[in-house]
């Protein structure tokens, strides 16, 4: 049993994203609210070359958890020990199984959302990480819909994954086709909440309390994962919670706020050593602070600033110029 859907709760995750859900924006979206974090996916078969580029997105702090650890590969036994390598070396408190992803370059290596064409081995993989974790942590599955609009086989897919040991199912309510394009079928989620007996977390367009309140509400999930609202606003979380508490919106985030949260993801960003120097740490930030900055004052020209910047005192010297002109 996941402790954290326990005693009707509805737990919020920060879901999986490559490149954006470091253990550097975990820990900030932790402090807003979030329940339940994932780590970016790392590949079993890096995991089983010992690989120390893909360990590092296996990181996490105690203040995270719970957290899960998401795979993807395509050879269930390999996944198996793979994850059980994972478990020996960070105790996370489950493995995810990534069936979700839609880009290319995994897609094309057997894995993630190709899987959703080919249930057999869909299985297995499911089956042999399962069984290679049995009675030592619980293991969860991300799915998409289907690959495309005339292959939405989630359902059968869902009872496939609760049948080879899946503890809970997350899914992205896009086909693979869609990419992030078009709109969540939360109607296809439903139907797999309604068609298994495990957990379903649903995602796809959570944005507002009013978003999580409404599927909470119409459907049979039994929690929601919050994506790409999440890195323009991470305060989402706390938002959404407090919506769903009250009915009331809280007051938008004042700009000095939402600064302050910048800069302060910058200077954890540099002080992280899986990005080396700062530098290197701020480069790897300009399209996080790109986003940050939608809906700020001067947004256009931000935009032009930080998609250069270098070093946090830049990002500061920025920071305390919007300021200033607000």
């Amino acid at each position: 049993m996941l402790h954290w859907f326990e005693n009707g709760a509805f737990p919020l995750y920060l879901a999986p994203m490559a490149g954006v859900t470091d253990v550097v924006f975990r820990q900030i979206c932790k402090e807003m609210g979030a329940d339940v974090m994932v780590t970016e996916f790392v590949s079993a078969e890096g995991i089983m070359q010992a690989d120390e580029r893909t360990r590092k997105y296996t990181e996490f702090t105690d203040e995270q958890r719970p957290v899960g650890v998401q795979l993807f590969g395509a050879d269930g036994e390999r996944m198996g020990e793979a994850a059980r390598k994972i478990v020996d070396w960070k105790r996370p408190d489950f493995i995810d199984i990534n069936f979700g992803c839609p880009v290319s370059k995994v897609v094309s290596k057997n894995g993630g959302s190709s899987l959703l064409r080919n249930c057999p081995v869909l299985e297995s993989v499911a089956r042999g990480v399962a069984e290679a974790c049995e009675g030592v942590v619980p293991v969860t599955a991300k799915i998409r819909i289907g690959w495309d609009e005339k292959s939405i086989n989630a359902v059968e897919v869902c009872r496939i994954l609760e049948g080879a040991g899946m503890q809970a199912i997350s899914i992205h309510g896009r086909t693979r086709a869609q990419g992030y394009g078009g709109e969540a079928n939360w109607e296809v989620i439903d139907a797999c909440a309604r068609a298994v007996g495990v957990p379903v977390i649903g995602n796809g367009d959570i944005a507002t309390g009013e978003d999580l309140e409404r599927r909470k509400r119409e459907t049979a999930v039994s929690g929601v994962m919050i994506g790409r609202a999440a890195m323009q606003n991470p305060w989402v979380f706390r938002q959404a919670k407090h919506y769903l508490a009250t009915g009331d919106q809280m007051a938008p985030v004042p700009l000095d706020e939402r600064w302050e949260l910048v800069v302060r993801h910058c200077r954890m960003a540099a002080e992280c050593r899986r990005y080396g120097t700062e530098r290197h740490a701020i480069m790897a930030m300009r399209a996080r602070l790109m986003a940050y900055c939608k809906g700020f004052p001067g947004a256009k020209e931000l935009r032009q600033r930080l998609c250069k910047v270098e070093s946090v005192a830049e990002v500061e010297d920025i920071a305390a110029a919007s300021l200033q002109a607000a």
